[in-house]
């Protein structure tokens, strides 16, 4: 009789046991889905990248860490409140229906402690360790991301234009976080990712456009969405980064290589806009967005391996 108990016993610890760690599991895919680990680390690396082609001399590995860190825990936060105030729109669309605030799994409650804390956790570090420039510069771009770029994309195209701002800053913040101020090395390499994010941004929503019109979300320039108007504009700013690409040489950023790697990605995106222009259909946005993904490391890779 005591060994059926104690199988008895040992079956329910298990059966605990296995419902405790599902759970965690759980929370921990519920935490991906709502900072975006894998869209938030290729923000990171924006801002890495951009530290390292700043530094001189030796590199101070710590404060690497703290930017990374920092930058994480910031981009992580914007894309919690993002989820929080966009809740009942999430529902509509079919790519962010599951998401973890939409479906009730996460509170708002929860998601704003842990969008809270992440935020003043990475500013603060940002701010403290690395310096106060970094740190305004990391507060402006978690703010204007969650509270006037989110708002603005049911309201008005224009939100993607006024996105870029905080979509630009990681780049601007690694340089700043090492040489603590505002110049124009990091204003060209702010401007890079400003004008590389129209032909990244508008050739998702040009593949997303249905399931933005379900939430009614205004991403796409012109006002019929999937047009002529919509792709000029995307081909302008495409053309816009072959010499803006360049630039990085011109003012001793990096060298000569860079300058052509980063006409060259301005070249590719231009084609592929074009290809866009030409035929107006889904399966060239979806080329053009993929070579928006391939431009901007490859780029940024391209300035800080030509100054070594």
């Amino acid at each position: 009789m005591k060994q059926i108990n104690v199988e008895v016993k040992t079956s329910i610890s298990e059966n605990n046991l296995s419902e405790e760690l599902s759970f965690l599991r759980g929370k921990v895919r519920d935490l991906n889905q709502l900072v975006k680990v894998r869209l938030t680390l290729l923000v990171v690396f924006s801002s890495v990248v951009t530290y390292l082609t700043a530094s001189q001399g030796a590199i101070n590995w710590m404060d690497v860490l703290i930017l990374t860190a920092g930058g994480f825990l910031v981009t992580g936060a914007a894309n919690g409140i993002n989820q929080i105030i966009e809740k009942d729109y999430d529902k509509l669309m079919i790519r962010t229906a599951n998401r973890p605030v939409a479906t009730n799994r996460m509170s708002v409650v929860e998601a704003s402690f842990i969008s809270l804390l992440m935020g003043l956790t990475g500013v603060t570090l940002i701010a403290y360790y690395l310096n106060p420039v970094a740190g305004w510069l990391a507060f402006g771009a978690l703010l204007s991301y969650a509270f006037v770029y989110t708002p603005l994309k049911r309201i008005s195209p224009i939100s993607v234009f006024v996105g870029a701002f905080p979509g630009a800053i990681p780049t601007m913040l690694g340089w700043v976080a090492y040489s603590g101020k505002i110049d124009a090395p990091a204003l060209i390499l702010f401007a890079v990712q400003f004008f590389w994010q129209f032909p990244h941004f508008w050739s998702i929503a040009w593949i997303l456009d249905d399931d933005y019109k379900r939430a009614g979300f205004k991403m796409l320039p012109s006002t019929p969405g999937r047009d002529k108007g919509t792709a000029y504009q995307t081909l302008a700013f495409s053309l816009v980064l072959i010499p803006l690409g360049m630039l990085p040489a011109q003012y001793g950023i990096s060298g000569v290589t860079s300058a052509a790697v980063g006409a060259l990605g301005g070249i590719m995106l231009s084609f592929y806009s074009y290809r866009l222009l030409k035929t107006c259909e889904i399966k060239d946005a979806r080329k053009l967005m993929f070579a928006s993904f391939v431009y901007l490391p490859l780029v940024q890779l391209g300035y800080l391996f030509d100054k070594i």
